[in-house]
């Protein structure tokens, strides 16, 4: 594949991303091939090192923030006719409610997401406040008259930390599954996004 058809490929790929953005990744990967061939690469080889199409496309998209995409949406492409402007308004009821109700549901989603992570370190906090409240009442209980209840309590604090070592690997795992979940779904729907845009301009 040639540098031509490689920037050709990757743009279409990439419609429906601000233009901005679009020029820059264009002008970006046509430096990376230049480059190599500089360093003594063919054509071919040099383009080849970038991978696929797809594979830079999906890397692209991942680093643009959502909003960008959604505010390329927003904008009119055209100046709209006045049946057009006539119908939006009568509709917008219907259509802004459904915006409205997409836009709380993912809202939602995230915050609950967040909420867990939120909830799961405050439990691993206070297992570790406990076991460390547990090993010192039981410190001072053994030195004072009641050495049972020392025991009882260093053995409390001994187990709340061991428990707080297994709930800390667990709050590591559910913290980066969560935020990998999130990560593909605002992947999802971007490539939704600018999937929908190339089908419209074919």
């Amino acid at each position: 594949m040639t540098k031509q058809e490689f920037l050709s490929a990757l743009e279409e790929k990439l419609i429906g991303l601000p233009k901005a953005n679009i020029e820059n990744c264009l002008y970006f990967f046509s430096e990376i091939i230049d480059d190599r061939m500089e360093d003594g690469l063919s054509e071919e080889d040099a383009v080849a090192f970038l991978g696929s199409v797809d594979e830079a496309a999906e890397a692209i998209l991942r680093e643009i923030p959502l909003i960008h995409i959604a505010k390329e949406k927003l904008k009119p492409r055209r100046r709209l006719k006045t049946w057009e402007t006539v119908t939006l308004a009568i509709t917008s009821p219907i259509w802004v409610s459904l915006a409205i109700s997409v836009i709380a549901v993912i809202f939602a989603l995230l915050m609950v997401g967040f909420a867990l992570i939120l909830s799961l370190w405050a439990v691993f906090c206070a297992l570790v406040g406990s076991a460390f409240g547990g090993a010192v009442s039981g410190f001072m209980f053994l030195v004072s008259q009641n050495p049972l209840a020392g025991i009882a309590l260093l053995g409390a604090g001994l187990l709340l930390a061991g428990l707080s070592i297994f709930w800390f690997i667990g709050c590591q795992a559910a913290t980066k599954g969560i935020l990998a979940l999130a990560t593909t779904m605002a992947f999802s729907i971007k490539k939704r996004l600018v999937g929908k845009e190339r089908s419209d301009n074919e």
